[in-house]
């Protein structure tokens, strides 16, 4: 069952969003809860965070998917995400935040042997080392899929996905190949992915905003499809046609634009979209609009004066009003691409 309002209420209903809030490094704490994601590749039990259980619950009506970034600290993601519903005043929304644990971090923990794990290339969507080739995308798919099963969640009506910095890069991969139905237009349970700040994106084509020289790789996965995982299917076109069918806000802080920011990546991949994240999130947007001038399912949103700060973001009112539904006139600037 969902933990009652009254209980995250506990911290005062309307605290202030932090002004600087810098992260744990929490990444060795690990998840208490388990399912079994199952593919035809093999199962295995994959670990989150929540307020609830991926088991069912009968009284909440949308779920919020939080990613985590590359030090896998899960819990923090998911304390962002209950602080954002007790902004909201929301007491029926189920929190989730799964982990992608890697080998040495289950280590000692006495896990069972089925334990999901990934070497360090799970952000893209590669298969796990053990105990069966499960790609770190196949666990949304499953996530979803349970979410949307109403023998488990009859109220359920809608899935966010939301990733901020490293997640946000996840999140739009996995909106671009997910392979979860209910990504697609249509469904019982539709899905809505925020992808915030993200240090680049996967491009559909060999165009780039910024020409950068002796860049052999620039197209690779994850910023283009060559090489990708096995995961991915069908060409670039066949995943650009369906990427912009789906509901997805790119969520950008007007002032996450230090090109020397510590996380922002560098290589000459990354470099060739542009030399800060709001620019970088800005150029992908202009070049979605102008592949297609006919419109798409996907909007933008601006959050005026916030750097690289997921709770910053995540609890502003714009991010507020993308992530729940609500006024968007909040936000510094509003469009549809």
């Amino acid at each position: 069952m969902l933990k009652t309002l009254a209980l995250v209420l506990a911290a005062a209903l309307a605290s202030p969003v932090p002004t600087d809030t810098p992260q744990p490094d929490h990444f060795n704490r690990l998840a208490p809860l388990q399912f079994v994601v199952s593919t035809p590749q093999g199962s295995g039990r994959a670990l989150y965070f929540a307020n609830g259980s991926l088991e069912g619950d009968r009284n909440a009506t949308m779920a919020l998917i939080i990613v985590h970034g590359v030090l896998r600290d899960a819990d923090y993601y998911y304390d962002t995400g209950m602080e954002a519903i007790r902004d909201e005043g929301r007491s029926d929304v189920l929190v989730i935040s799964p982990q992608f644990v890697e080998a040495q971090d289950i280590q000692g923990h006495g896990l069972p042997s089925d334990t999901l794990r990934w070497d360090g290339k799970w952000p893209g969507g590669s298969p796990a080392l053990a105990p069966a080739p499960i790609a770190s995308y196949a666990v949304f798919d499953a996530m979803i899929a349970r979410l949307s099963d109403r023998t488990r969640f009859p109220k359920m009506n809608e899935i966010v996905i939301a990733g901020h910095s490293a997640g946000g890069q996840i999140v739009q991969r996995y909106a671009a190949v997910g392979r979860a139905p209910q990504l697609d237009s249509g469904t019982p349970v539709p899905v809505h992915l925020v992808i915030a700040n993200p240090s680049s994106y996967f491009y559909f084509t060999n165009d780039r905003p910024v020409h950068v020289s002796n860049c052999p790789d620039y197209n690779q996965w994850r910023y283009g499809i060559a090489g990708a995982p096995p995961y991915v299917t069908g060409t670039a076109a066949e995943l650009e046609a369906r990427y912009v069918k789906r509901n997805v806000t790119y969520l950008l802080g007007t002032a996450d634009t230090n090109p020397n920011e510590d996380d922002l990546d560098r290589t000459c991949g990354g470099e060739a979209q542009g030399p800060f994240r709001f620019a970088r999130g800005k150029n992908f947007i202009a070049y979605v609009g102008k592949r297609h001038p006919s419109g798409t399912a996907q909007d933008f949103a601006f959050v005026e004066g916030v750097p690289h700060d997921n709770r910053r973001m995540f609890r502003s009112a714009c991010g507020r009003a993308i992530i729940f539904g609500g006024n968007t006139s909040t936000c510094a600037q509003y469009g549809k691409v």
